[in-house]
């Protein structure tokens, strides 16, 4: 291949997929992988797209933090239908724990009043979607108050996760990559969601197709600690095959 055609396959595998691996670019164009850094340069260089680690995208990869009131606006419709094909997992007396997030906090507003639950959640805007609910056993957790995504974080929360074993977690993230996991914006909120995972049998991670192949400051885990991703249809066959490759069920509405 000349430079011109490894650049156009580059970008034309990006645009179909949303993310390129250097090791797997690599060997379809036969070229070093030194080779293929050196092209993804050039066409950052050229505002083509964005290298990562390992890796690049066609968007920028990395995510600030943002008030739930700012975000529970985008893509509205596909985290209402996430949170709808999530509410289908519930079994009636599960122990679950929801995260925070705009994400969780509509799939704690389609949970039927009727179905009898025990929830714990960080989350003051859970708590206040399931107040309705006299069937729902509420677990608040206490801690700091972080106001722009209204849940708690801290020692305290984390030493009252580690006394609960719970059937699953639906969880939201600010940002998957296929290499670095799980982020939220926040390391202390990270840290939580970490505990989180460790008092779970099964986790339920509910993100729309924009959080794939970004990234934002604190790691929660590792996609191998995933068990289910709930996304739209707009999620790339790319990224959908590299997932399941890594044992996770993914659910696309």
């Amino acid at each position: 291949m000349t430079i011109a055609e490894r650049h156009k396959y580059i970008l034309e595998k990006l645009q179909q997929a949303g993310y390129v691996s250097v090791a797997e670019l690599s060997k379809e164009m036969t070229v070093t992988m030194v080779t293929v850094r050196k092209d993804l340069k050039v066409l950052e260089d050229k505002g083509l797209l964005f290298r990562t680690h390992g890796s690049a995208t066609p968007i920028y990869p990395y995510v600030k933090d943002r008030s739930v009131s700012e975000k529970k606006n985008l893509h509205a419709k596909e985290k209402q239908a996430i949170a709808q094909r999530a509410v289908e997992l519930l079994h009636e007396n599960d122990a679950i724990i929801v995260g925070s997030g705009t994400t969780v906090v509509s799939f704690a507003q389609a949970i039927p009043k009727y179905l009898p639950l025990t929830v714990l959640t960080g989350a003051m805007n859970v708590t206040m979607a399931l107040m309705e609910h006299s069937s729902i056993e509420l677990v608040q957790l206490g801690g700091i108050v972080r106001k722009s995504s209204s849940s708690v974080v801290g020692n305290y929360a984390e030493t009252m996760i580690r006394d609960f074993a719970c059937n699953m977690l639906f969880l939201s993230v600010d940002g998957i990559d296929l290499e670095f996991g799980l982020t939220t914006s926040n390391m202390m909120e990270a840290h939580l969601n970490a505990q989180m995972i460790q008092a779970v049998q099964r986790t339920i991670v509910l993100a729309d197709s924009s959080k794939f192949g970004k990234k934002s400051f604190g790691k929660i885990g590792a996609l191998e600690d995933v068990d289910i991703i709930i996304s739209d249809k707009g999620l790339s066959t790319h990224y959908v095959n590299k997932l399941e490759e890594k044992g996770i069920e993914v659910i696309l509405i």
